[in-house]
């Protein structure tokens, strides 16, 4: 019996190799061909995503049995839930363990809606100083108020210490009965973002002679999001547009800086139009941080400056933080920001859908720290990795952490050290 089915296992190989063979194109070479396609599609310098594998040494049972999700050159905050991402980065940016670092005021912002979250960022910066926290469908949940009564903010010039990005009903407003409130109502986005930019300019005594532009619609979400680490870090506020039309909040608050303003605008032209580029120049100079994908972008700002204006974070030698969140969770990124304002001063990096694409690659590349005699004198690189395995596996962390790895000068090894 088991001759025959051997035979016929035989016969039924052999009529399959005489199918392929005859056929007007052989399933191998299709095969063939599409492998081909693919590699010239990695190859085109347009292609717009092109991911970094680790090659033929990966060990594939590298994330099986972990006791740790840190690794010597990168912080993961390990969870998806963006309440629960807030409360994270709040205690580790903020210990509150004595008056030196606690933060000033808390802002609270709806985790629904993007805009109003980018926008409230400006806030994080000195004099506020404090965490983003979230709020869901209109309610401050009971950890996100244990996490307050935790910070203990210690309240700005006038005594506030908890600003609040929306209209809450007098039920959630109690919950608040502790501490000195400001409520932000919401008009539109861009009416909000010019709000917030009158609040700050009202605390520093000043408009910025910088802004950066965002769009408001959702296809220009992750492009504006890239925005986030810089106005947590600096001064400058985020103003947005839609990518054919100014809205007159932004045209007002643009025209208070009397033509002495320039304007950085995120995304290609598919974002924000050449067009509304060129309207936008009746107010001052106009700077777009180009790419064709979100993490090009996110690249693309980490390596610029601007020597007249000193915006941009001008990444050109190792020794820095950076902030990995991946493009599939895009929330994160507002309260993951405020690693730019305290510690590392990180800027955003999108990992397109929690993988490591070529530019990434180069930037890695230029920052690699190096040393000649003595590795314990740096400089180092640190990253944060925001969100859980499954938008960012262990895989690409490990290979981040390898690309961040001081190594000798001469590529020598470690010669004892």
């Amino acid at each position: 019996m088991k001759k025959i089915r051997l035979l016929l296992l035989l016969i039924l190989v052999s009529s399959l190799f005489i199918i392929v063979a005859c056929g007007n194109k052989s399933t191998t070479e299709e095969m063939v061909e599409e492998v081909l396609d693919k590699s010239h599609a990695r190859e085109d310098e347009k292609s717009p995503i092109r991911t970094v594998t680790l090659g033929s040494g990966e060990n594939v049972k590298s994330g099986e049995n972990l006791l740790s999700l840190q690794t010597k050159n990168t912080t993961r905050l390990n969870t998806n839930d963006p309440i629960e991402m807030s409360i994270m980065a709040s205690q580790t940016i903020w210990p509150a363990t004595h008056l030196a670092n606690q933060p000033g005021g808390v802002i609270l912002v709806p985790v629904e809606d993007w805009q109003i979250g980018l926008a409230s960022v400006n806030l994080v910066h000195h004099p506020i100083n404090g965490p983003v926290l979230f709020m869901e469908d209109d309610q401050i949940s009971d950890w996100v108020l244990q996490e307050i009564d935790r910070l203990q903010p210690t309240g700005i010039k006038d005594g506030t210490q908890i600003f609040v990005m929306g209209k809450l009903d007098d039920l959630e407003l109690v919950k608040l009965q502790d501490y000195k409130v400001k409520e932000q109502v919401v008009e539109s986005h861009a009416d909000f973002a010019y709000e917030i930019d009158e609040y700050y300019a009202s605390l520093s005594g000043e408009y910025s002679t910088s802004v950066l532009i965002g769009s408001l619609e959702e296809k220009g979400e992750l492009f504006s999001l890239i925005a986030a680490n810089w106005i947590a870090h600096m001064e400058e506020p985020i103003l947005y547009v839609s990518s054919e039309e100014i809205p007159d909040a932004t045209k007002e608050a643009l025209t208070k800086r009397n033509g002495e303003l320039t304007m950085y605008l995120f995304g290609p032209e598919s974002v924000i139009s050449e067009k509304l580029a060129d309207d936008l120049k009746e107010f001052g100079r106009v700077v777009r941080i180009d790419g064709q994908t979100a993490s090009e972008v996110s690249v693309n700002f980490a390596g610029f400056k601007d020597e007249e204006t000193k915006v941009g974070w001008g990444l050109a030698r190792p020794g820095h933080g950076l902030s990995f969140v991946s493009t599939v969770t895009p929330e994160l990124a507002i309260v993951a920001s405020p690693f730019s304002h305290l510690g590392k001063h990180a800027p955003l990096i999108w990992l397109e859908e929690g993988k490591v694409t070529d530019p990434i690659d180069d930037l890695l590349s230029i920052l690699k720290p190096t040393f000649k005699d003595d590795p314990t004198e740096g400089p180092f690189n640190h990253a944060y990795i925001i969100g859980t395995l499954h938008e960012i596996d262990f895989s690409t962390q490990g290979l981040l952490d390898d690309k961040l790895e001081i190594v000798p000068e001469d590529s020598g090894g470690h010669h004892g050290h």
